[in-house]
């Protein structure tokens, strides 16, 4: 009788501390998993374009989606990435989308309004009991869902961070927004322990 092997041993990644001075290893190890198997896109989340910037120079920039946020999400009328930037990164082959976060839209006017937590919120804060970059992994993944930039059919990678730059990267199989429960986190390639 020919045995099997019924589990595969990969590669995990566990940061001292969350924040930007991962983003260099985060990439790395987004490198190398995506070259291992065929991997359709690599989400990268980006205020500034700057961590789309730097997966350009380690990563095909045809297979990147560089994920923002809305207009006037820190001051009325005003993007936090520069029209420059975005040309820069268009430029590049890199997608670009600008959408409202998946887990903070509608919710979050309620909670500032009315002071009470809305279902998005509740998810929000339930992905952060891994930190708070698999919260925006799997937040931009639906983003860029959503705009039509990733397949739900494909896995991808989601990269997230703690407020700038990367620290967390899962190979997934994203979803819509509308269809949240259909994500399916299929490794975690890195993320930070102490958060």
């Amino acid at each position: 009788m020919k045995s099997f092997k019924s589990y595969t041993d990969r590669s995990c990644r566990y940061f001292e501390r969350p924040g930007a001075v991962n983003t260099r290893q985060v990439l790395e190890m987004v490198s190398q998993r995506a070259a291992l198997q065929d991997i359709s896109r690599i989400v990268i989340p980006t205020y500034s374009g700057k961590s789309a910037l730097a997966a350009a120079k380690m990563i095909d920039p045809a297979k990147l989606v560089a994920v923002t946020t809305v207009y006037g999400f820190k001051k009325p009328n005003e993007q936090l990435m520069t029209e420059a930037t975005r040309r820069r990164l268009l430029a590049m082959g890199i997608q670009v989308v600008t959408a409202a976060h998946a887990f903070g839209g509608v919710g979050r006017s309620v909670r500032r309004k009315l002071e009470t937590y809305q279902v998005d919120e509740i998810i929000a804060y339930t992905l952060r009991i891994f930190g708070q970059g698999t919260k925006v992994a799997v937040e931009a993944a639906l983003m860029a869902t959503d705009a039509g930039c990733v397949r739900v059919d494909e896995n991808i990678i989601s990269t997230g961070g703690s407020s700038s730059g990367l620290d967390t990267a899962l190979v997934l199989q994203p979803a819509n927004t509308h269809s949240f429960l259909d994500v399916k986190i299929r490794e975690v390639l890195c993320k930070p322990a102490n958060f």
